[in-house]
């Protein structure tokens, strides 16, 4: 059994500030970190975790170095795929002592396990809050899946593919995605695919296999469903994602922080 955790859309900012003015970002990563050390005994072995994009809020170096810091207590090894807060010149320079960050050219990379296959793929445009697949990824992407038949797939990339209901976000997604769907509804094997970007749980398909949204770490964006509704954050409680293979893939929300429990139902039984 395989379990993948999927952290998304930390947004890290420079000491001393909050991201929007409003979020202590770096206070919500540690306790991230923390709340996934502290549930290991309960949900692990975890294999490894991805964080899917937006690591930063502005991708400044001071921003990707106090990333690394903050996670540096993270007791899994993890990888990132860039997202559009993202800098990918000096993301990759910054991890860059990483086997698993490419040289050049989009932050495309493949991790296999003993029944699972995690791709993780670079939607980031530059200077631009939509996403897009260039050429190269998806060559990548295709010669990835047809290299690996049996296995479950995990396909993991910042921008959602699919239409959310939350009118600004939704014109920040991922344009162009005809070619990605025809991509993954040929792969003939199970596939999982895992973005975030909007800082929901949201579920969808998308050409042939499930599309999940993790939430975010530290705030969301506000659930308003109406036409013209402003582009706002909520501080709602922050979440991350267990994938595991399990006669399948299973996707598990899990929130960041303590709560009260565990309390047997039954305790007199």
């Amino acid at each position: 059994m395989t379990k993948i955790i999927q952290i998304s859309d930390p947004h890290i900012v420079p000491h001393g500030q909050l991201a929007y003015g409003q979020v202590d970002t770096a206070s919500a990563l540690a306790e991230c970190v923390e709340t996934i050390n502290r549930r290991l005994p309960d949900i692990g072995p975890i294999d490894m975790a991805i964080v899917t994009g937006d690591l930063t809020d502005f991708g400044t170096e001071e921003e990707y170095q106090r990333f690394r810091e903050l996670m540096s207590p993270l007791a899994i090894p993890y990888r990132a795929v860039p997202g559009n807060h993202d800098d990918v010149s000096l993301m990759r320079a910054c991890f860059s002592d990483e086997d698993w960050m490419p040289a050049d050219g989009p932050i495309n990379w493949i991790s296999d396990f003993e029944n699972l296959t995690l791709i993780g793929l670079d939607s980031s445009v530059p200077d631009m809050a939509h996403g897009h697949l260039v050429d190269d990824t998806l060559a990548f992407l295709k010669s990835a899946l047809a290299a690996r038949t049996g296995n479950p797939v995990i396909v993991a990339l910042h921008h959602p593919p699919i239409m959310t209901g939350i009118e600004k976000m939704d014109i920040q997604n991922l344009r162009e995605s005809r070619k990605l769907q025809s991509i993954l509804s040929d792969h003939e094997h199970e596939l999982r695919l895992i973005c975030g970007h909007v800082h929901r749980n949201i579920v969808a398909h998308f050409g042939g296999a499930i599309c999940q949204v993790a939430p975010g770490i530290s705030h969301a964006v506000t659930m308003d469903l109406r036409e013209g509704a402003a582009n706002c954050l909520s501080k709602e409680p922050g979440g991350f994602m267990l994938h595991e293979t399990r006669n399948g893939i299973v996707s598990h929300s899990i929130p960041v922080g303590r709560f009260p429990g565990p309390f047997l139902f039954y305790p007199d039984s």
